[in-house]
């Protein structure tokens, strides 16, 4: 069953390479952590949800809305297969009933905070930016050529982006639930700026990242997208 429908648009990604034993504290049971190349990632992503549609209706005032979250890569293997997903450290959206939902029924860490959002395209170049507010502002900025080129088989845009599930850490419990997308293009990315102070927005596990450089910086077009009802696995 589908329990939402909406479009995710205009994917800013900054990703950092992280040291595995701190996420461990963060694990799923019943996961284990997934790596690209012998590296784990976190990812911070900036992007748009719009059109959207909760077990099939609109709700009014909350159709179209920025999200910011922090992730990492997991994988849960299955009925002699990996299921990849993603699990979710923090994430920010600007209406309060958002987070209550998100927090009440799928048990994710989502924060109400201030955003707002700068989409822009002239001539060949796109500026996508996505802000969000606790008591300063933090803001992803990315400045890409205006072309979208289709995903690379075996790329770390791939590794990023092919993450089909998303698992929940609650006490004891793993929820996992499903989210349904065709590949994504992406858009060359020519320059990125990053305000944010990752201690106070995320904690003092993710501070670090106040000093790293990112080992990578993307930007996808997205889709339409389909969230299934979750389920328990353990």
């Amino acid at each position: 069953m589908n329990f939402l429908k909406a479009e995710w648009r205009k994917l800013a990604i900054i990703n950092y390479e992280f040291d595995p034993e701190v996420l461990l504290t963060y694990l799923p049971q019943g996961t284990e952590l997934d790596f690209y190349k012998g590296k784990c990632y976190v990812s911070l992503v900036g992007f748009m949800f719009l059109n959207t549609k909760l077990l099939g209706f609109p709700i009014p005032f909350h159709r179209n809305f920025e999200e910011v979250n922090l992730r990492f890569y997991v994988k849960k293997y299955e009925n002699g297969i990996w299921k990849r997903g993603v699990v979710f450290v923090k994430e920010i959206v600007p209406k309060p009933a958002l987070s209550f939902v998100a927090n009440s029924i799928y048990q994710e860490n989502y924060h109400t905070m201030p955003m707002k959002n700068k989409i822009c395209e002239s001539g060949n170049e796109l500026l996508i930016k996505y802000s969000w507010k606790d008591k300063n502002w933090h803001s992803i900025q990315i400045t890409a050529d205006n072309t979208a080129q289709p995903m690379e088989t075996d790329s770390e845009f791939e590794f990023i982006t092919e993450h089909y599930y998303g698992f929940t850490k609650k006490d004891h419990t793993t929820s996992e639930y499903e989210v349904c997308h065709p590949k994504w293009e992406f858009y060359q990315v020519k320059d990125h700026e990053l305000e944010i102070d990752f201690g106070t927005v995320y904690g003092q596990d993710f501070e670090c990242l106040n000093l790293q450089i990112p080992i990578s910086v993307m930007l996808a077009e997205g889709s339409d997208i389909k969230v299934k009802t979750k389920k328990y696995i353990g």
